[in-house]
């Protein structure tokens, strides 16, 4: 084990560089376990340091408000986009289903010869259905009408639903040679079926 006395220089070197120059150490203290370094008659004190205030860089200043920036604009409430509106030509609505050639070939009056009632065929659209008005020779109410195919032949089925005409139904087919409708005509009230035909009406 190294003696005190080899170790009391290298401790006071220590000291010296901690404190500052211009102390002295009473001799009769150097071998205390409590030495208290004194300058002159006074004991001195260790001064304290302030502590040093921490602050930012201006590099980090930018780093802190660039991330400040993003964070607010990413909270910012996102706007719907705005719904696409129909330009004045109406190239953004559907288009209108037109009517098939073979139905639209049933537009227009026809005329029973036998008793003067009248079919009147305003309008067929692609499915079939009909804008139809029926006159005996006073409105009756038409319930349904309707066009469809079958069998390459174009069919035409109209109900009455009127007084003295509970479900009255005409069955019909169109001739294209004669340009005529022709079928059967079933009398609800007196449940009886006749056929029937009508001619255009020039």
């Amino acid at each position: 084990m190294a003696r005190t006395s080899e170790l009391v220089p290298d401790a006071m070197f220590a000291i010296e560089q901690a404190v500052g120059p211009g102390l002295s150490f009473p001799t009769n203290m150097m071998h205390s376990h409590n030495m208290i370094p004194t300058h002159g008659s006074k004991p001195l004190t260790r001064p304290r340091l302030p502590s040093p205030r921490r602050s930012l860089c201006p590099a980090a200043l930018s780093i802190v408000a660039a991330c400040a920036l993003a964070v607010s604009c990413g909270k910012k409430d996102e706007k719907p986009a705005p719904s696409a509106q129909p330009d004045s030509k109406g190239t953004n609505l559907p288009a209108t289903a037109s009517a098939r050639p073979e139905f639209a070939k049933l537009a227009g009056k026809w005329e029973r010869p036998d008793g003067g009632y009248v079919l009147e065929i305003k309008t067929v659209d692609s499915g079939g259905t009909m804008d139809a008005a029926y006159f005996n020779p006073n409105p009756i109410k038409v319930s349904r009408a309707a066009a469809f195919s079958k069998e390459g032949a174009t069919k035409v089925v109209v109900e009455l639903r009127d007084e003295n005409y509970p479900g009255c139904t005409y069955n019909l087919t169109y001739d294209p040679q004669s340009d005529q409708l022709y079928g059967q005509y079933f009398q609800a009230s007196m449940q009886q079926t006749f056929d029937v035909t009508f001619a255009r009406m020039k």
